[in-house]
């Protein structure tokens, strides 16, 4: 199976559409929230341009949503894919996986979530940072933003049955990778 992760795409057609190149062929994409809407604090991202990416977005069936701090009413109007709140809670292939936004509690008490509900994988975005580690047998994994990173790097995360990768969209190189052996 082949899981692609995404966040913070905040209207960005153009790196969404990169980040799709990163991801290839996938049976399934999370996308971690900020799905259409740049928010007040942030700059309009480069190729910005929400309709087009709803557009986008609608003509896909394998895509799997958290609602985020940007996201309101009527992006779920234009988007024919539930924006779920707080949470998904997911079983793919062998990863039971919780995701979030991550923006109405501290990483820690969604940590503590993560192994309350026994998953294998806790996704978060939010913070436009990138992250991935294993804590004891809990992989934590923030892709970044694909649309406007803190981190400098635009970026997105690919699942296999090997590993975990975290990659730069415009370049195709591997940032960080975690083996799931």
């Amino acid at each position: 199976m082949r899981i692609g992760v995404i966040s913070d795409t905040h209207g960005s057609l153009l790196h969404f559409e990169k980040a799709l190149e990163v991801i290839g062929n996938a049976d399934f994409i999370i996308h971690g929230g900020d799905v259409l809407y740049h928010g007040p604090r942030n700059p309009l991202p480069e190729g910005y341009s929400p309709k087009e990416l709803a557009e986008k977005i609608n003509s896909m069936n394998n895509l799997i949503f958290v609602r985020g701090n940007c996201d309101a009413d009527v992006d779920q109007m234009v988007i024919k894919h539930p924006l779920q709140s707080p949470y998904v809670l997911l079983q793919l292939g062998k990863l039971k996986i919780l995701a979030v936004h991550g923006y109405t509690r501290e990483k820690h008490q969604y940590i503590q979530m993560a192994r309350d509900f026994k998953v294998d994988l806790f996704i978060y975005g939010h913070t436009h940072v990138k992250e991935l580690y294993k804590d004891d047998d809990l992989i934590v994994l923030n892709p970044g933003s694909t649309a406007l990173p803190k981190d400098g790097i635009h970026s997105a995360a690919v699942i296999d049955d090997l590993s975990i990768r975290l990659t730069n969209l415009d370049n195709g190189q591997v940032v960080k990778e975690l083996p799931l052996a």
